[in-house]
């Protein structure tokens, strides 16, 4: 049976530790299923907290859905042992925290330029919870590309002693990614929105003939789905190094993230998928 835990002095060591803030779905089953088979007979750890310090000023903190019941027996069936659900003050014991992690310039740009200080917040409950958990690897899904290169990045410069698994996208039978914010959608919004996965699709059919090919075939489908009713407004559709999460170079070689990113309606969505450049001949 799955044991509902909301202090942190009750946990211990995680084996596995999935990272989230509710509202689970099936994206967030297979990233707890990825972390039973990581962990073995060791215990799994879901961690349900939505964190203030990741959300910007005119963002949705306020109707973020909070489900923890539902959220509890998603996470049972996946094969979670543990659900650690803190309030704000167990977290955040002293108000908002005076130290924080800094992202860096890797955390300024794509989503970090749309959502200034998003990934500081991110990385500083991230490095909490890791600390409170203590699981030997933590599992989050590509597609949040640019905070899993983060905590990545965060891992390796700051010595903390856990692996950091990458489980693949979850996708609807309509292709568009699974994410807690596809419930804010209209039925037209959401018909708006299957042109993000669409659209990466189709660069990935053109990456054989190079990144800006990738690229440019991606911008068409975009371009056309501006003019749609109601509207897909891109914020930014680009070629990611992800080692740095740099705007990769026309010759780029190696792995790559194609990312977009898109307000429908008053709901912004992300999406990506990882490319593979070889050597050119």
């Amino acid at each position: 049976m799955t044991e509902v835990v909301h202090h942190a002095k009750d946990l211990a060591p995680a084996g596995a530790v999935v990272m989230t803030m509710g509202a689970l779905h099936e994206g967030h089953a297979s990233l707890i299923r990825e972390a039973r088979a990581q962990a073995g007979t060791s215990p799994v750890t879901v961690t349900v907290f939505v964190n203030p310090l990741q959300f910007g000023p005119n963002e949705d903190l306020a109707r973020y859905p909070r489900t923890l019941d539902a959220d509890v027996e998603i996470a049972a069936r996946a094969g979670a042992d543990v659900v650690f659900a803190p309030d704000v003050d167990e977290v955040y014991p002293g108000g908002q925290p005076q130290v924080r992690i800094a992202a860096g310039p890797m955390g300024e740009r794509f989503e970090g330029a749309s959502r200034p200080g998003h990934f500081d917040g991110m990385l500083t409950v991230v490095a909490k919870l890791l600390h409170l958990t203590w699981p030997a690897r933590a599992v989050f899904g590509q597609k949040d590309a640019q905070q899993l290169a983060l905590i990545r990045r965060m891992v390796t410069d700051l010595n903390f002693p856990v692996d950091i698994v990458a489980a693949p996208t979850v996708r609807e039978p309509d292709g568009l990614a699974m994410s807690s914010r596809n419930r804010y959608l209209s039925d037209l919004e959401r018909e708006s929105a299957r042109e993000l996965s669409r659209a990466l699709f189709t660069g990935r059919e053109a990456a054989p003939r190079g990144p800006a090919a990738a690229v440019r075939a991606a911008r068409v489908i975009l371009d056309h789905a501006a003019s749609l009713d109601p509207p897909v407004a891109v914020d930014y559709c680009a070629l990611i190094d992800p080692a740095d999460f740099t705007e990769a170079a026309p010759d780029h070689t190696g792995p790559a993230v194609l990312a977009v990113a898109a307000k429908i309606g008053a709901t912004r969505l992300i999406d990506n998928i990882p490319l593979e450049f070889g050597a050119a001949q």
